[in-house]
């Protein structure tokens, strides 16, 4: 197991990206021209924000302060995302495309912290229901993409 400190840092680590992937999702429900998209990229917003609650309580726990906010490089790739979809005719599959991606590398982040040993159980819990979380969404976005093809 690692130590508290290391545990902190890596939390916070999900933690900024969290808040990068409800800054996303927001966005992107706003770009959204597919008004079941635009509640789909809402609700897991919204989710997000649950994240950033939890992982908060937890770096807290840890001794650690959490950050406040998401990385200069989210704010990079939502400026890139805006960008590619205003240039694209069709931005709710670019929109998709992006989500997914984002989602991929979230579900790695998790799947390596959920991997170590001795996880305090609440912790454990925690981590993984959003991992499922983050599995239900790249499920979805895959469903959503079939409207595309």
């Amino acid at each position: 197991m690692r130590t508290k400190e290391e545990m902190g840092e890596k939390l916070n680590e999900l933690l900024e990206k969290s808040y990068d992937a409800k800054e996303g999702f927001s966005s992107a429900s706003d770009n959204a021209k597919n008004k079941k998209l635009q509640e789909f990229f809402r609700q897991k917003s919204e989710e997000r924000e649950i994240f950033i609650k939890e992982l908060r309580e937890e770096i807290t726990g840890y001794g650690q302060v959490p950050k406040e906010k998401g990385s200069a490089t989210g704010n990079m790739h939502r400026a890139w995302m805006k960008l590619k979809s205003s240039v694209e005719g069709d931005n709710d599959e670019a929109l998709l495309e992006e989500s997914l991606r984002g989602e991929k590398v979230a579900l790695e982040d998790y799947k390596e912290i959920t991997k170590e040993k001795d996880l305090p159980p609440s912790l454990s819990s925690k981590l993984n229901r959003q991992q499922q979380n983050i599995q239900a969404s790249i499920n979805n976005v895959k469903v959503y993409e079939q409207m595309f093809d």
